[in-house]
């Protein structure tokens, strides 16, 4: 097991893009920069999508315009097509990430296409990145369960990963949208998908929906894999995806892998005080139990 795991936070976008309330660009950007300033090397800054379909991710070009950059740290933000893609070209993005799914019923409902029409769509856009000196990541939701289909064969998701790296992607997010998988099962998917697609190419986006997030990222770095989203203060849902609750909480990730003996290079302290401030921001209790325990042992 490598002893350096690569944090990819979410939050910004993954986790903020299913809330009812409008978030302020204001408030986006001191989000994004507070991250930065914790340690953490790539934070997800927002998607050039339609406004119509996430309306929270609809003045990502001000958050782009307004953030101030930090050094060796990236801003991915997700372009699921051409239009988006210019989006995030104009907004000097280093990063951008596409999305496709290991269901049919999730690409429907997501991205109002078949898996197969949607790499047709990503197509162009990796080429032209690849042409702007833009690198691309690539997403595959669904891995592991579905909220239409229900459990998902590893047999869907192999080949749709290695359809991505192959395309130009870096890297591939493999995502349990719904949370719904435990370690066992995001071993044999990891093992399945490693014949594709190169492990050190591979990443970990688990939702915490039944509590198995941490167990699941444990039995992927045993995998080899040794990269992982993960969302501030377990921020997060998809918006297609009833019921699913957040990501799993970056502070808590930080928490198990340091203590593990692993380096992340994230601060502890920073990250939970960032996620107390979002808490409070939205009107709620942190959902990450490192925060809430931290912040309980303070009132004794």
């Amino acid at each position: 097991m490598t002893n350096s795991v690569n944090i990819v936070e979410v939050g910004p976008r993954d986790g903020l893009q299913n809330e009812k309330q409008t978030i302020d660009v204001a408030t986006k950007v001191e989000l994004i920069e507070r991250l930065a300033a914790a340690g953490l090397k790539t934070v997800e800054a927002g998607a050039f999508v339609s406004p119509k379909w996430v309306p929270q991710m609809a003045a990502t070009d001000d958050v782009m315009a307004t953030l101030k950059r930090a050094q060796g740290v990236s801003y991915p933000v997700l372009t699921p097509n051409m239009k988006g893609y210019e989006g995030a070209r104009a907004a000097r993005a280093d990063t951008i990430a596409i999305f496709a799914a290991a269901s049919e019923s999730f690409s429907q409902k997501n991205i109002n296409c078949s898996i197969a029409e949607s790499l047709e769509r990503f197509r162009p856009v990796v080429e032209a990145a690849k042409k702007d000196g833009i690198k691309v990541r690539g997403y595959v939701s669904c891995v592991l369960g579905c909220p239409y289909e229900g459990k998902i064969s590893v047999g869907a998701v192999a080949p749709l990963a290695g359809a991505l790296y192959d395309m130009g992607c870096y890297e591939i997010s493999l995502g349990d949208t719904i949370g719904i998988g435990t370690a066992g099962e995001a071993r044999a998917m990891i093992r399945a998908v490693a014949k594709a697609v190169p492990v050190t190419a591979l990443a970990g986006h688990f939702h915490d929906t039944y509590g198995q997030a941490l167990a699941n990222i444990w039995a992927a770095l045993e995998e080899g894999v040794h990269t992982f989203d993960s969302s501030i203060s377990g921020l997060g849902g998809c918006p297609y995806a009833p019921g699913a609750s957040g990501n799993v909480a970056t502070e808590d990730v930080v928490y198990m892998l340091e203590g593990s003996g692993l380096e992340t290079g994230a601060d502890l302290d920073a990250l939970i005080e960032t996620g107390l401030w979002i808490s409070e921001k939205l009107g709620r209790a942190p959902p990450s139990k490192v925060a809430l325990a931290r912040q309980a042992a303070r009132n004794v």
